[in-house]
């Protein structure tokens, strides 16, 4: 008897039924790029759809959001150049711009979920994710001291998660054990553990204005060869204290993702990256893909076995799946 694979895929809605992977709009995070100043959005002319916001202008943004389904954003904070200094301090002023923006999201929508990446990048008058040595090499263990303090700023202005992306060694311990002792026991940690030293970040360098200013992040940021070093850095954030651990980015990845899934039961967060995003974004403009490319990429990433994926296109996937 001859096995007819096709039977399952002769309509929509038997396809529909038997479909392995669904992205659904609660898998979604979005990224927001907040700044200093007033009465701006700002396109990011490297990512087309992407913005910078004052804290005054959220407000359409976090409603448009809300009434697409999307319940989760990523916020970046990119203060203005000569706030920045050797220590990042900016990063962990109570009134810094990524502070004032969470309460903000907060006062517009309480059930929006805010997430606040930790580095220190944006901040740095240097650009690298730490403090720096006499010699130009970033301290990691002084850097821990100033991602517990910029975490616990961030808790203090109503986050529901931190989002440590800076590859130190020990900096889930360290951002725990400072959220716990002040009383912030219930806001979780998103952990960078495989971030890679990608070239995939190229347009995020413009958003965030984060270049580093000499040299590279290579010492800190893994190899894009290794996949069993990022098994390793899981297994210390998981022992840390890691709620959820993530690989970025996420398409050229898609191994790794698959052996955390493999390994962890838990949940495992991907970042569609900005190189991605505008990849795809180009290749549709140019008429060179269909916008169904969109969905697919971003598929593959739930396929490999993310449960959750922060991505440029979440607005563009929600307005899909609604009208799908």
């Amino acid at each position: 008897m001859l096995k007819r694979l096709r039977r399952l895929r002769s309509t929509k809605a038997i396809r529909n039924l038997v479909r392995e992977t669904k992205v659904q709009v609660e898998d979604l995070i979005y990224p927001l790029f907040i700044v200093d100043g007033e009465n701006i959005k700002r396109e990011i002319s490297s990512m087309e759809g992407v913005y910078h916001f004052s804290v005054d202008k959220l407000e359409d943004e976090i409603n448009e959001l809300t009434e697409l389904g999307i319940e989760h954003v990523l916020l970046f904070g990119v203060p203005d150049d000569y706030k920045k200094d050797c220590c990042g301090s900016e990063a962990f002023n109570d009134d810094g711009c990524l502070q004032r923006a969470v309460r903000k999201i907060k006062e517009i929508n309480p059930e929006m979920d805010v997430i606040c990446d930790v580095c220190m990048c944006e901040y740095t008058s240097h650009g690298h994710c730490g403090i720096l040595t006499e010699t130009g090499y970033v301290d990691n263990d002084k850097t821990l001291e100033y991602l517990a303090k910029i975490s616990l700023s961030y808790a203090k202005a109503g986050a529901d998660m931190v989002a440590p992306s800076d590859m130190m060694d020990g900096r889930i311990g360290a951002i725990r054990n400072a959220l716990d002792e002040n009383g912030y026991e219930n806001v979780a940690i998103m952990a960078y553990s495989a971030k890679y030293a990608s070239s995939f970040y190229g347009p995020f360098r413009e958003a965030a204005n984060s270049a580093p200013a000499f040299g590279d992040r290579k010492t800190y940021q893994m190899d894009p060869a290794n996949s069993n070093e990022a098994m390793i850095e899981a297994e210390l954030d998981i022992q840390e204290g890691a709620d959820i651990i993530m690989v970025k980015p996420a398409l050229s990845y898609l191994d790794v993702i698959r052996r955390f899934k493999d390994n962890y039961n838990m949940p495992i967060a991907a970042y569609n990256v900005s190189g991605e995003y505008s990849m795809l974004k180009l290749a549709v403009k140019q008429g060179l893909l269909n916008e169904s490319a969109i969905y697919e990429a971003v598929m593959s990433i739930k396929r490999a076995g993310a449960t959750i994926i922060i991505t440029y296109f979440a607005k563009d996937l929600a307005r899909m799946l609604k009208n799908n």
